[in-house]
């Protein structure tokens, strides 16, 4: 079986080869835009909650996103540590989207590297 599969954006997308069961719904975020948008997105949200150290971190990312060939997995170990410590402050429960959003879409950005990154906030 061959899937040819065109551009697609929507919230979520299933490409599924055989049955599909879905259990407690599907959920997304979708953030048009790049990387580096993504980044600035968490930092002023950051900001906005009074997360100075947070928002610091996050902005290594963006400027590490400034570069012409960006180290993805530096990006990927300092959102690591940072979706860790916004867990365990329990600031991603109290903030939502806001910052589960961008982090989500800077996660997906880094594919296989961002995989830890999309089982905390998903998980």
């Amino acid at each position: 079986m061959t899937f040819n599969i065109g551009n697609q954006q929507a919230v979520n997308i299933n490409n599924v080869a055989g049955d599909q069961t879905v259990q407690g719904g599907q959920h997304g975020t979708f953030l048009g835009g790049e990387p580096r948008e993504w980044a600035a997105s968490l930092v002023t949200r950051l900001h906005a909650l009074g997360l100075p150290s947070e928002a610091a971190e996050a902005e290594v990312v963006q400027a590490e996103l400034d570069r012409a060939q960006p180290d993805r997995q530096s990006i990927a170990d300092r959102l690591t540590q940072l979706t860790e410590a916004l867990t365990s402050a329990g600031t991603l429960v109290t903030a939502g989207e806001s910052l589960r959003g961008p982090l989500m879409a800077l996660a997906g950005w880094l594919g296989a590297l961002g995989a830890p990154i999309m089982q905390m906030l998903t998980g």
